[in-house]
């Protein structure tokens, strides 16, 4: 267990509850796929961690894998996050855990997947950081620009809409169907038409007005 689950302390009550519910939204399977999109992404220099989840996140916690992960997505030498350091510091191991999440939000993930870099550090929420993962490993998947390693089957395929284009010939005609449309309006008055809001008026048929005379009866 790492430092900083230690000095967290025991929850009680309804914290506790709140916190269980919470961790039985983590899914042990997705870790073990996770791993291994993460071991094959970054290359064969990373250790593999012991199953479990506050191993995975222990594994995670420097922002160090997080920082290549987000890199290897890009071509060589053009990653967002142009240094990767080793160090033990707290807040240089959350500094680079919220480079990875703006990196991982500029790549695509949705805001609304992304993790709170207190979700992954103090293990509040490790099924949000898998949440963030998928989405990123999904978002790469769908990129489909060479960058994405691992199994294809792993994520699922966002699907994209599809954008209309029309040639130059087709945009012209359609200006010029809307110009005669507007145009065919032009003769158009509205003499005889009352005001909108004035009252109809009711005449009989055998008054004076409607027969022409517009002399007083």
């Amino acid at each position: 267990m790492c430092a900083a689950m230690a000095n967290r302390g025991p929850s009680y009550g309804l914290s506790r509850e709140v916190q269980e519910k919470i961790d039985q939204k983590y899914n042990v399977e997705l870790e073990t796929r996770l791993v291994e999109w993460i071991l094959i992404q970054c290359g064969d220099d990373l250790e593999r961690p012991e199953p479990g989840k506050q191993n995975f996140q222990k594994w995670l916690t420097s922002g160090t894998i997080l920082c290549r992960l987000i890199n290897s997505l890009y071509p060589s030498g053009e990653g967002p996050i142009k240094k990767i350091t080793e160090t033990k510091m707290v807040f240089k191991q959350m500094e680079k855990i919220s480079q990875f999440l703006q990196a991982a939000e500029e790549y695509g993930v949705n805001r609304g997947d992304i993790f709170q870099t207190v979700d992954l550090w103090e293990g509040k929420d490790m099924a949000a950081v898998q949440r963030t993962l998928t989405a990123l490993g999904s978002e790469a998947l769908t990129k489909d620009d060479g960058h994405y390693r691992g199994d294809k089957d792993w994520f699922h395929r966002k699907t994209k809409g599809h954008k209309r284009e029309f040639s130059e010939e087709q945009l012209r005609q359609g200006r010029s169907l809307i110009g005669m449309q507007m145009g065919s309006n032009r003769g158009a008055s509205q003499a005889g038409m009352s005001g909108y809001g004035t009252p109809r008026q009711i005449m009989r048929y055998d008054s004076p007005r409607h027969n022409g005379d517009q002399s007083n009866p």
